[in-house]
């Protein structure tokens, strides 16, 4: 059986249809959904409008597959409660990060549940829907099909519920960064998406470059070593300076050098992130582009942990 929910909002979206909708109807429209029978539908002005294949049957006179329309319209929450909703949501930190970031946090709905209001459907009253099947019954197997369709495009954009309730994506971010805290974060964000500039390279690798010769090595005769020379008699004199330093060295006498200091201490350890993956999670849970059950940020949130544990453990 195909699994139209990943996430947990999908997954009470479904719940709360499972409470007022015949389950073996329930059953037909998962088959409608998996099956490919909804050629296609549209999300616009907070409704849900879809064709739907519908199946041939003689006995009913039905000689040729007919397509029905099918709409679903989610009783929108007003201006005045939502601007509520945005106050109760702009209080706490762990909501408007989570939101500006586009993901859906796990206690949205105890923001909405002090207002006595409800994020996801909670019971039939908040559907609306038509069919124009020749089924008496509401919601009927067509209407069902859509039911699970829009649960899985619940798991793949959260903020399709927040349309559907009469708030755009748009208007949302944009009156959350209205408020104080809003302010703080959605510039932070901005701060992180300013290009890179990026300088072309002519070469992957880093090419030789030629340096003078050294003038000991030059002025020495053969057979001389660097850092030696010979005297007058023709015997071979290191250049050590007066304290008994080398060449090589910056005048440290060999008892500073093996009875000096220790090392500094190492610097401390950065520290980590305040928000990890920050440009991940701007992506969501699900993305177009990832087809797992498992949610996106949560993958990329263990591998840089991972990352960052072998780099500490490497050190």
């Amino acid at each position: 059986m195909a699994q139209f929910s990943r996430t947990w909002w999908g997954q009470r979206f479904i719940e709360a249809l499972e409470q007022f909708t015949d389950p073996s109807r329930l059953g037909r429209g998962r088959s409608y959904a998996s099956g490919g029978r909804i050629l296609d539908y549209t999300l616009a002005n907070g409704t849900v409008a879809a064709r739907v294949r519908g199946s041939i049957n003689p006995y009913f006179g039905v000689y040729k597959e007919p397509i029905y329309k099918t709409s679903i319209t989610i009783k929108a929450i007003s201006a005045a409660d939502w601007t509520k909703v945005i106050q109760q949501i702009a209080s706490r930190a762990d909501l408007i990060t989570k939101l500006l970031l586009n993901e859906m946090p796990d206690t949205i709905e105890e923001a909405f549940a002090r207002l006595d209001l409800h994020l996801l459907p909670h019971s039939q009253r908040d559907f609306v829907t038509t069919c124009s099947c020749p089924d008496y019954a509401n919601p009927c197997k067509h209407i069902a099909g859509v039911y699970y369709l829009l649960a899985s495009a619940l798991d793949q954009d959260p903020f399709v519920m927040f349309e559907l309730r009469g708030l755009s994506r748009d208007a949302l971010h944009a009156e959350l960064a209205r408020t104080p805290l809003g302010q703080i974060l959605a510039s932070a964000l901005v701060a992180s998406d300013v290009a890179v500039e990026v300088e072309p390279v002519e070469s992957y690798y880093t090419r030789p470059t030629r340096k003078p010769a050294s003038e000991g090595t030059s002025s020495a005769g053969a057979g001389t070593s660097p850092g030696k020379k010979r005297t007058s008699s023709g015997k071979k004199e290191t250049s050590l300076g007066k304290k008994g330093t080398g060449s090589g060295t910056s005048g440290i006498s060999h008892k500073e050098f093996w009875t000096g200091p220790k090392r500094p201490p190492a610097p401390p350890a950065a520290s980590q992130a305040s928000v990890p993956a920050l440009l991940i999670k701007k992506q969501g849970d699900y993305p177009p582009f990832w087809h797992k059950d498992i949610s996106f940020i949560s993958v990329m949130e263990e591998l840089y942990d991972r990352v960052r544990t072998k780099n500490r453990q490497m050190k």
